[in-house]
């Protein structure tokens, strides 16, 4: 079983940054990719970024490709998700999880475990 728990939400004006944090249990994570999904108020649940179990790879959205950053530390069992130049359409539900052992996929099906979201509002 494994257990992802999001952190590092809140509210920030536009321009401005938040560090998210994935922390899992489980000893198979660091096996995994991980990816962040956020669903906006009203929308479905998209893809944000995700990463390979070993860091070598990364995947963006293109919505947000060279704002957010995403790095893992295994030795933590963490996967973060750095967010610079934050704008009001970033506002959502940010959700990290699991995702397949090899590679990484931008597919919600392709991940089995899912931690219970943080939000993130971003002010104009």
């Amino acid at each position: 079983q494994v257990q992802l728990v999001e952190s590092g939400g809140g509210l920030v004006q536009a321009g401005g940054s938040l560090r998210l944090s994935c922390a899992a249990s489980g000893r198979t994570f660091s096996s995994y990719a991980t990816g962040w999904f956020r669903q906006p108020p009203g929308k479905e649940r998209e893809f944000v970024t995700a990463i390979t179990w070993s860091g070598d790879s990364t995947y963006y959205a293109a919505s947000v490709k060279g704002r957010f950053t995403i790095s893992r530390d295994n030795a933590k069992n963490t996967v973060y998700l750095q967010m610079n130049s934050l704008q009001p359409e970033d506002t959502a539900v940010y959700y990290c999880a699991r995702g397949p052992r090899v590679g990484n996929s931008p597919r919600a099906r392709d991940y089995d475990y899912w931690g219970q979201g943080t939000q993130v509002t971003v002010s104009s």
